[in-house]
């Protein structure tokens, strides 16, 4: 079995009983042929659709254990790696059209559905080895619209403890991995004073890149101030001059809205940003409410802004906190590149929300829609890996990733030729699969995306199977 084959994630399956592995290996499989499909539609005649409601609706069967298996296939590539990101985030999954029993509220009363915070793990190049874990959580109506009554409670009352869980999970890792480099990445909701205490006193400490979003304090008292104010990082970092320039091609981005209040957020016209880079180490105060149990703790600051930007608040304005050096150049823009290695995790969101589908879903019960989205975590992790292992490398012959009939097939139907004896690399390979998915191939293109990747899946797996009941070898 081909390592890098969807079926390869679930060779290890260990569900309790044989008949479940096998079910789950074939419910995989179909799944992923055709990931847009709903089960019913994805599976071949009643009797394998029944086999796969049983299977999903079976309360012997730990969704945990689902991921599980891919989970340690993901940490065989990671051990290969000298430095891998573990990126975490959230995402919501809504179901307020179709609720299933037992899924409760998302941001406000009347909107069904699950909050889904997962664990990617990425290459700095940004190659997707898999999916490390996932937290599925929702909320009860009490609690909604009390974010600012539960500041300064502790952190595990509230849905804050998901982020220190998470650089847990890092840690975790850094322990079986003694060889790799572990980093942790999130963004601003990450920003946690009790990770930066963790870090410190954890056995085996992955490092961690995030973005700040709090007003933190220095241990000295800021003299202008009054009788109890003290330093603040930011005017800190501020005050220091700029180690590094740089610039950055952005996108243009729509304009979209964000948040429980329904902020909209300015689209951004694509342009060239030019950026300074300024980065300090420095010691931080424990915040106010948590001062009597906390440190204070040592961390690299590194802001990133943009000079002359456009004036419409969509000016690049990072400031970044980390547990790496900052005392070369080198050391500084590393940490910038590993929080942009961060970025394809909302690739990863948007393949498993619109190219699975994974909204659309109808199923009963909340466990079993949790069961289902386990194997669609798999599934959109495998598309993501196809398409950016051809980028990252574009050397490899494609048969280390795909089966001879499926690029075989694929090359017949595309080429309209007979497909070559030594299995083409996967930089020639790739665009011809893309094509099937609606990939133009002109020149000045890009390279493929994740969206036409999967689409050209969906129909490479159809010509596959008649290439094997039909193909020159049969």
């Amino acid at each position: 079995m081909q390592p890098t084959s969807i079926a390869y994630e679930f060779q290890d399956i260990q569900l309790g009983d044989k008949r479940l592995n096998d079910r789950a290996e074939a419910l995989l499989a179909s799944l992923a042929a055709n990931p847009s499909a709903s089960i019913n539609e994805a599976c071949s005649g009643w009797d394998e659709t029944k086999a796969a409601y049983r299977l999903l609706d079976n309360p012997n069967v730990d969704p945990e254990a689902i991921l599980g298996a891919h989970a340690e296939k993901t940490l065989q590539r990671i051990k290969a790696q000298d430095t891998v990101c573990i990126a975490q985030d959230t995402t919501e999954l809504d179901y307020t059209a179709h609720p299933p029993e037992g899924v409760r509220n998302l941001d406000r009363l009347g909107r069904r559905g699950l909050y889904d915070h997962s664990h990617i793990a990425f290459t700095p190049e940004k190659l997707c080895l898999g999916v490390v874990g996932v937290k599925f959580y929702d909320r009860d109506k009490e609690a909604l619209g009390t974010s600012k009554k539960r500041e300064g409670q502790p952190l595990h009352t509230g849905e804050g403890q998901r982020w220190l869980d998470g650089y847990r999970k890092a840690c975790e890792i850094a322990g079986k991995c003694p060889e790799t480099q572990i980093v942790s990445l999130a963004d601003r909701e990450g920003d946690i004073y009790d990770i930066f205490v963790e870090a410190d006193q954890h056995e085996t400490p992955a490092q961690f890149v995030i973005r700040s979003q709090r007003k933190r304090s220095l241990p000295e008292k800021d003299p202008d101030g009054g009788p109890a104010a003290y330093k603040k990082m930011r005017a800190e970092i501020a005050s220091a001059q700029p180690v590094a320039y740089r610039e950055v091609q952005l996108p243009q981005t729509p304009e979209r809205t964000k948040g429980s209040g329904n902020k909209q957020h300015p689209g951004r016209e694509a342009r060239t940003a030019k950026l300074e880079i300024r980065a300090k180490r420095m010691t931080l105060r424990a915040p106010h409410n948590k001062q009597s149990s906390m440190p204070p703790v040592e961390i690299s600051v590194v802001w990133v802004s943009e000079i002359d930007g456009p004036g419409d608040g969509t000016e690049v304005d990072w400031l970044l906190l980390s547990s790496l050096p900052v005392d070369t150049i080198s050391q500084t823009l590393r940490i910038v590149d590993l929080y942009v290695a961060r970025w394809p995790i909302e690739v990863f969101f948007r393949v498993f929300k619109t190219g699975c589908r994974v909204e659309e879903i109808q199923l009963e019960a909340r466990d079993r829609l949790i069961r289902a989205l386990m194997f669609y975590k798999v599934i959109a992790w495998r598309i993501m890996f196809v398409t950016f292992l051809g980028r990252e490398c574009p050397e490899l012959p494609c048969d280390v990733v795909f089966s001879e009939a499926e690029w075989k097939s694929v090359w017949k139907v595309v080429e309209k030729t007979a497909p070559p004896k030594q299995a083409p690399e996967l930089s020639q390979f790739i665009p011809v699969l893309a094509t099937l998915g609606g990939y133009n191939h002109r020149e000045g293109d890009g390279p493929p995306g994740a969206e036409v990747i999967w689409r050209g899946t969906r129909r490479m797996l159809d010509f596959a199977l008649c290439w094997q009941a039909f193909g020159p070898d049969q």
